[in-house]
């Protein structure tokens, strides 16, 4: 990459890969997984498995950015010349743009709730269930906020790297760290919600359960953003005198930190007011504004929230449409703006179908599955595992040991030893763990 389009400080870099990172799956699909998979527990062995196995194919994918210096499809010719592998690339720029169109109609759900809160839609006397109904099926609604969605998105990176993205990240993302933690204390401190903490940071060993492992697992492998490439076209704007080995352990403890605080916050709240935590993915849409209905100022407070929850969104969608957006352009930065707009364009068209799966569209299915679902069951089921799997071999196996390690250790002050047993854990650990997690998936392992 030119030097125009490098990252302008090393913090730049982090807050921009972490926020990619930490999207929906940090702030609403952990909460609702780990309330209904025995709390506690499950929060330890997502922790143990994102150190053993999301972090070194994060690790992977840094590797293969930097080394190659090209976005997600160039960077295999570059390392690969005269390969199929580059088709590793090519899959996970498809599986961005197709991910960034169904993602964006959730998104548009997020910002349609943060109107809501801030125009006094939601109150002690709302039917929550009726609301969520409404919002998701009317198809005014869910296209509306689909574009809103995207247009903030769009206007981001289309303004460039350092200029676009990595500034956005600059102020988005320690400002959801700062209210995150002060509702967090809020929720603390209300009567009864220790049971919510001992719930959420108690383990009880007995809840254990192969399907609570292999659960755990999964949300280890999606939570940093691993098999579609965003992580290589992030990385491939660093410059060698990063340490990639101190980075990628920031942006993993940076998305383990939101998806406590988020623990923090919902748990607590949930056990103070008698909810139940096992809602299930209903549960920051349906539950938790009830919830905050009990809470003193909790209309603007269940606000805030939901606007915390929007930046998350959008940072991880900036990752998205940018390596859909890089692969395009190949480095030829005067057309991004152009392109942008386009790509953005070209995605909100084909996510209308998905905006509307939940409305007119619900009784239409393909495979037994709406638009909506068919399109999430492909990427998170299939691409992102067969990705992630592939980028874990090919930087583990097909490139040279010493080369790699080498790399690595640019920029870097870890020891030698350190870098060793990464490269195992990528070599023998990570591919059996995502097989396993594969075959869990489509239903390969009977629990």
């Amino acid at each position: 990459m030119s030097k125009s389009t490098h990252w302008s400080s090393k913090i730049g870099f982090i807050l921009s890969a972490a926020g990619s990172a930490i999207g929906l799956g940090a702030i609403w699909k952990f909460p609702y997984t780990a309330g209904t998979n025995g709390g506690a527990v499950f929060f330890l062995l997502f922790l143990i498995f994102t150190i053993l196995i999301g972090l070194p194919i994060l690790l992977a994918e840094f590797y293969i950015g930097r080394k190659s210096g090209k976005n997600a499809i160039d960077a295999f010719k570059t390392l690969a010349p005269n390969t199929p592998w580059h088709w590793v690339g090519r899959m996970g720029v498809l599986a961005c743009f197709v991910l960034l169109s169904f993602y964006s109609v959730v998104g548009g759900w997020v910002l349609a709730y943060v109107v809501h809160a801030f125009q006094g839609a939601v109150s002690a006397q709302t039917d929550f269930e009726t609301l969520f109904n409404h919002t998701i099926s009317d198809p005014f609604s869910a296209i509306g906020y689909q574009i809103l969605f995207m247009l903030l998105t769009v206007s981001v990176v289309q303004g460039g790297i350092s200029q676009g993205i990595e500034k956005a990240n600059r102020w988005l993302m320690p400002i959801l760290f700062m209210m995150f933690l002060l509702l967090a204390v809020r929720s603390l401190t209300l009567p009864g919600s220790m049971a919510g903490v001992s719930f959420f940071l108690q383990p009880d060993f007995s809840e254990v359960n192969a399907s609570s492992v292999l659960t755990a697992l999964g949300q280890a492998f999606f939570a940093l953003s691993l098999g579609v490439s965003a992580m290589i076209t992030y990385a491939a704007y660093l410059e060698n005198k990063q340490d990639l080995f101190r980075s990628a352990n920031s942006v993993m403890w940076l998305n383990m930190l939101v998806s406590l605080l988020a623990g923090l916050v919902i748990f607590p709240a949930v056990f103070a007011f008698g909810f139940k935590p096992g809602a299930g993915p209903g549960l920051i849409f349906i539950v938790l504004p009830a919830v905050f209905q009990k809470i003193p100022f909790g209309g603007v407070l269940f606000a805030i929230f939901m606007l915390l929850v929007s930046f998350a969104t959008l940072t991880s969608a900036f990752a998205m449409l940018e390596t859909v957006l890089a692969a395009v352009i190949h480095n030829h930065e005067h057309k991004r703006r152009k392109t942008a707009w386009l790509l953005g364009a070209a995605i909100l068209i084909v996510g209308i179908p998905s905006a509307l799966s939940f409305g007119i569209l619900a009784d239409h299915t393909i495979f037994g599955k709406t638009v909506f679902d068919l399109w999430d069951y492909l990427i998170t089921s299939w691409m992102m595992p067969i990705g992630a799997l592939l980028i874990a071999l090919f930087t583990a196996w097909m490139q040279k040991r010493n080369d790699v390690l080498q790399h690595m250790q640019q920029g870097s002050t870890m020891p030698p030893f350190i870098g060793v047993i990464w490269h195992t854990a990528l070599r023998y650990l990570a591919p059996l763990a995502i097989l396993l997690v594969f075959a869990n998936t489509l239903g390969w392992i009977t629990l």
